[in-house]
């Protein structure tokens, strides 16, 4: 099925029954560990953003949809969501200056759904922290695999044994994923997190490109090497405080981490 916001129609729904959130807090609590992943809905397309909650209910997914976007801000930080679908085009807010302003304390997923479709907005979203970017129309069963994937990158980076590596005069901590010095602390998303990591287990080796695609990014097809650039360039304002390192670009091949200590 395809989205098309002027389009959908939406009929034999229950919506009444459907979760929402609401800046009184009413926010239902969640306990234990074997509850539904909560997607949060952040679309001002009526039809859509009620579509989109019955059918992430009917795949197994616990909808939280927004309807009041006077505070979206305070409600990304208080729903406790596993992943947030986040329209760009919302009333009185950009959804980019939203997620830049939540990637400040928060690296829960996000994916940007968006009518636009230049590469810089996609360039855009990426840098400010989107873990995907979706346009409009886009089908169910694509954006259904684009949660999945990312879902399951995040589940396995849990699972995975933490290692903190030294790198110039920054301490790196794969689990946490905090970048460190003395003077400050620095709260990376999963994707830098993980490409970091890659990249000081490969420290002052070639990094290919292609590995890191598919270690990273496993079999989302949808994500490209343009869109990898954009993490790394955000790696190296992340680094830009110790001239002693560098991420250099060895061109059709891949990355290259220099730094005089990188260890585990």
């Amino acid at each position: 099925m395809d989205f098309d916001p002027a389009g959908v129609k939406v009929t034999n729904m229950k919506l009444d029954l459907l979760p929402k959130v609401c800046y009184d807090n009413s926010i239902p609590h969640r306990t234990g560990a074997t509850e539904m992943k909560r997607i949060m809905i952040i679309e001002d397309e009526p039809a859509l953003r009620d579509e989109l909650s019955v059918l992430l209910q009917n795949a197994g997914y616990e909808p939280i949809a927004v309807t009041d976007y006077d505070n979206v801000s305070e409600q990304m930080k208080v729903a406790d969501a596993d992943l947030i679908l986040l329209d760009i085009n919302l009333p009185n807010v950009n959804g980019e200056t939203l997620l830049q302003d939540f990637r400040k304390e928060h690296d829960t997923p996000v994916i940007m759904l968006t009518s636009r479709t230049t590469e810089i907005d996609e360039v855009l979203s990426m840098s400010y922290g989107a873990d995907d970017y979706i346009t409009k129309p886009f089908s169910m069963e694509e954006l259904t695999f684009r949660i999945e994937a990312i879902l399951r990158r995040v589940r396995g980076k849990k699972n995975k044994e933490s290692s903190i590596y030294k790198i110039g005069k920054f301490t790196f901590d794969t689990q946490k994923q905090i970048l460190s010095t003395p003077e400050k602390q620095t709260k990376l998303t999963t994707k830098e997190s993980e490409l970091l990591g890659l990249l000081c287990a490969h420290a002052n080796e070639i990094l290919q490109r292609d590995f890191a695609l598919k270690t990273i990014w496993i079999d989302d097809n949808y994500f490209n090497a343009r869109s990898m650039d954009v993490y790394i360039t955000k790696l190296r304002k992340h680094l830009k405080e110790d001239e002693s390192i560098e991420i250099i670009n060895i061109h059709g091949k891949g990355y290259k981490l220099i730094t005089p200590e990188a260890e585990s």
